[in-house]
């Protein structure tokens, strides 16, 4: 018998989906010299679980058995898929580089010798896994004086652009590229140029943007006033400007890009837990982790869905429409549906979290030494929810209801409150974070004459993240957000086409007669249910989707959670393509007034095309037409020597007019150069020069590996191209439909109507989509967020 089964340890095996087993057999699992996968899913978290329990002998005298029941403690917390860390734990715990922290905040100050000081510890921290935020004002601004050379400053944005080439040629853990969060207080000198950067999408694009947004610039801005734009390193003002108006900007470009984000940054400041130690200035890259200068956090969290109690008669809810239920009534509801949840169960999982998540800060191997120093000073944890979606529709409340409001703000509430007895229990056994008396509970203590009330182990203990890859491992919802999809298709890996079906739609909709995998497809193309008659009203309005819910609701969610949350919540606020810019500044004005601590905002489409590289017009002679709004056409996969090619060509009312071309692994050189094909190919077609020539010029060019793909000779990735053109061509044409037949290999791929969607996977040509400040793809888990 096994020590494990000695101690009554979980023993069963890791229940995962398929997508969930390849997310972490491609981004998680250990590899050897060669590149091959040496561990299962199973042996990660026993690994993960081990190296975290031992933290426990740093603090008391403790048998080797007795670490071993934390260790299976630990183990089934994680294996059970109730609970796990963030991602650099799950890949780093009991590994050489040992770096288990996702998030970290590096200062700025206004001297070269900081920001370049800067520089390297952001590339020694993207190494290691983690991604940084930066305060960047401090900086003076462009074209002020700089004393010890009487030259002239270079400003804010010159060395934003140093940051971000940095980031470019530094992979996080060796995996992604870096993250990077840039934050400008709304009274800076250069805050419009920063407001308005990224309307060239060439520029930054390894930083989310967010303005801190003061108390002092909302009221200016509700009195119709003027704010003082003030030199940092001066105190003096440069200007005086319309609040509204700048307010207005911000807006404007929030809606046409999906940036700048907004920070209250006095309200993050009401909460800060020690402002002895500074003010906190900025947020890791995401959003979620307001932090001070050279702090870091780990994050976790729990998986809601696992919590509803559902007996073999309620497997599939009963469906009940919500909407305008108020006073007693509602109340009523809500007492019922609370005695649902499993909350004797999350209480005790929110111990094992808070425990863990404590020990994983003195398991770290911290990148700097003030890192750890700051981190360890004050202990911050956060942790946080995923699945709430899942646990909405269970329950068989619509997510954009009063009813999931209050659900929200009462588990979450509870959550809370279990995490301070968590941490309060630990405080006794190991002593209060080393800054304690630094702190705000300190000071409540002395107030009320009560020692040891606020006496926590941690300084913050929860925080609400986006989830992104840890959510495809259990397979649940991410974060606080509304469903991605109910079907959509995924190619990961280069698989074959396969349709991912939500689990619990397909259970209600197979119980209730209703199920077709024609109706599935139908699902998947047009990316909602809400359109399809076949699907009964009450089933439609339970399983909503980001793009179904008004951004009103969004935000009242975002808000429920925000009450009972120590650090920030990251979530998207989703509009339709056809919202307008006033839409987002009512959701901006909205968050504030309801107590949120940032917003981030996505608008259907405004990313789209300058993720997938659409090209300016020139100033040729011959100028390309402008590319239309909406084009149409499909994607054809061919393979390759190199592997499966997606080749997608589009056409607008006056023929062909754009082609993007995706390599499931590929990446690099190989990558880039299949992108300048296409961006070159799509130029030439929007000026006019027809698509029988460009054949022509790609058809025949030979590699060294040709291949057979479709009963033909495939000679190399460019004649590829010029054959999917040709097919597409054949295609159109009726006459030669009839005598070629339809042509093998060819598969429609779905995306554009999915919700967020903001352009495809660099690794396995999957949808990616926006989820909070993070981009994530729901076939491989790649991500531009550390979490």
């Amino acid at each position: 018998m096994s020590n494990d089964e000695k101690s009554g340890a979980f023993t069963g095996k890791v229940m995962l989906s398929e997508n969930a087993r390849l997310v972490l057999e491609k981004r998680y699992l250990k590899r050897n010299e060669e590149g091959k996968v040496v561990e299962t899913p199973e042996e990660m978290f026993r690994r993960v679980a081990r190296t975290i329990a031992k933290v426990d002998s740093i603090y008391e005298k403790i048998t080797e058995e007795e670490i071993r029941k934390v260790e299976n403690e630990f183990f089934e917390t994680m294996a059970t898929l109730d609970f796990l860390p963030n991602s650099p734990t799950l890949i780093n715990a009991g590994r050489a580089l040992q770096q288990l922290s996702a998030c970290f905040v590096l200062p700025v100050e206004d001297s070269i010798e900081s920001i370049f000081e800067s520089i390297k510890n952001s590339a020694i921290i993207h190494k290691s896994g983690g991604g940084t935020g930066f305060s960047f004002s401090r900086l003076r601004p462009k074209d002020d004086i700089v004393q010890s050379t009487g030259g002239i400053a270079s400003g804010v944005l010159s060395f934003m652009e140093a940051f971000n080439v940095a980031t470019d040629v530094v992979k996080q853990g060796g995996v992604r590229r870096g993250a990077n969060m840039a934050v400008l207080r709304i009274d800076h000198p250069e805050i419009r140029e920063f407001i308005h950067v990224k309307e060239d999408p060439k520029r930054l694009n390894n930083f989310n943007l967010s303005v801190a947004i003061t108390d002092e610039f909302m009221q200016a801005l509700f009195s119709d006033g003027e704010i003082s734009l003030i030199n940092p390193r001066s105190n003096l003002e440069t200007a005086r400007v319309k609040a509204r108006e700048l307010f207005d900007e911000i807006c404007k470009s929030a809606w046409d890009n999906g940036e700048p984000g907004i920070i209250f940054i006095d309200r993050i400041n009401e909460t800060n837990p020690t402002p002895e130690l500074g003010r906190i200035e900025s947020t890791n890259p995401c959003g979620e982790q307001p932090l001070l200068p050279y702090e870091s956090c780990n994050l976790g969290s729990i998986n809601l869905a696992h919590f509803v109690k559902i007996s073999e008669r309620e497997k599939e809810p009963a469906v009940t429409v919500w909407d305008g239920l108020k006073g007693e009534e509602l109340d009523k509801m809500i007492d019922e549906l609370m005695s649902k949840i499993d909350f004797l169960r999350l209480g005790k999982t929110v111990h094992i979290a808070v425990h863990f998540l404590d020990n994983v800060i003195d398991a770290n191997v911290y990148p700097l030494k003030k890192i750890e120093d700051m981190t360890k000073g004050n202990r911050k944890i956060g942790l946080g929810v995923m699945g709430f979606a899942d646990m909405l529709i269970m329950l068989g409340v619509p997510y954009d209801t009063d009813a999931s409001v209050r659900i929200g703000e009462n588990v979450m509430k509870f959550i809370a409150e279990e995490a301070r007895k968590a941490s309060l229990e630990l405080a006794k056994k190991r002593g209060t974070f080393p800054n304690f008396e630094k702190s705000i509970y300190y000071k409540k203590e002395i107030k009320e004459n009560a020692k040891g009330k606020y006496s926590y182990r941690n300084a913050t203990l929860t925080t609400i993240a986006p989830t992104g890859s840890i959510s495809m491992i259990a397979n649940c919802s991410s974060g606080i957000e509304p469903l991605y999809s109910v079907a959509y298709v995924r190619l990961a890996f280069e698989k074959e086409r396969m349709l991912v079906v939500n689990q619990r739609f397909e259970s209600i909709a197979k119980a209730r007669g209703f199920y077709s995998e024609k109706l599935i497809e139908e699902i998947a193309e047009k990316g909602s249910v809400q359109c399809i008659d076949e699907i009964p009203i009450d089933v439609r309005r339970l399983f909503v989707n980001a793009h179904d819910i008004s951004p009103e609701w969004h935000v009242r969610i975002q808000a429920a959670f925000q009450a009972n949350v120590d650090n920030a919540v990251s979530k998207t606020i989703n509009f339709r393509e056809s919202a307008t810019w006033e839409d987002v500044k009512n959701a901006f004005l909205l968050a504030y007034k309801l107590g949120v601590k940032g917003i981030t905002v996505y608008r259907e489409g405004s990313r789209r095309e300058q993720v997938l590289a659409k090209m300016r017009p020139t100033k040729e002679r011959t100028r390309p037409r402008t590319r239309p709004k909406y084009t149409h056409g499909r994607t054809e996969k061919i393979t390759t020597s190199c592997g499966n090619l997606y080749v997608t060509i589009n056409e607008d009312e006056n023929g062909l007019c754009e082609i993007f071309v995706q390599m499931g692994k590929s990446g690099g050189c190989a990558m880039s150069q299949l992108e300048a094909i296409a961006r070159l190919v799509s130029l030439a077609l929007r000026a006019g020069v027809d698509a029988e020539s460009i054949i022509k010029q790609l058809r025949g060019i030979r590699c060294p590996s040709p291949t057979i793909s479709g009963g033909g000779a495939v000679l190399s990735c460019p004649d590829a191209i010029a054959r999917a053109m040709e097919n597409y061509i054949l295609s159109q044409c009726d006459t030669c439909k009839a005598i070629k037949g339809e042509k093998e290999g060819v598969e429609k791929v779905h995306i554009s109507e999915l919700p967020n969607v903001v352009g495809v996977c660099p690794e396995c040509g999957d949808p990616v989509v926006q989820e909070g400040s993070c981009s994530i793809c729901k076939g491989c888990g790649y991500t531009r967020c550390g979490v």
